[in-house]
């Protein structure tokens, strides 16, 4: 298992308006790809998931299907709202370059979990 944060793109406050959105749309991502998030919660600005996975699977894998299927999946979906458009005009992007990960280790499964509904 592992703790996952992923943030939006110049820290815009873009999980105010598609928090639901992103939760579902990652969700959905999960399931097709065969893994499973077992914990997720948006703040404002980023996103706290914890992801179990198949030891086949890297975790940089799971990283970037999330944020590139993620992106394309919102952008599509709200393809008529100018409202992203005017906070990236240039690209069609949504988060940050960057991911924080790490393993749970020692620490219990309820103790990320509990952390995790802590946000937001």
């Amino acid at each position: 298992m592992a703790h996952l944060i992923f943030v939006s793109k110049y820290r815009k406050q873009l999980l105010i308006k598609y928090g639901n959105e992103i939760k579902q749309i990652l969700s959905d991502i999960a399931e097709e790809k065969d893994f499973e998030i077992i914990e997720m919660e948006v703040d404002k600005d980023h996103v706290h998931l914890l992801v179990s996975y198949n030891p086949t699977q890297s975790i940089l894998d799971i990283v970037r299907l999330l944020k590139q299927m993620s992106t394309y999946r919102i952008w599509r979906q709200n393809n008529n709202h100018l409202y992203l458009s005017k906070q990236f005009w240039k690209e069609k992007t949504f988060w940050s370059d960057g991911y924080f990960a790490c393993s749970i280790g020692n620490v219990s499964k309820e103790t990320i979990e509990k952390y995790i509904q802590s946000q937001g």
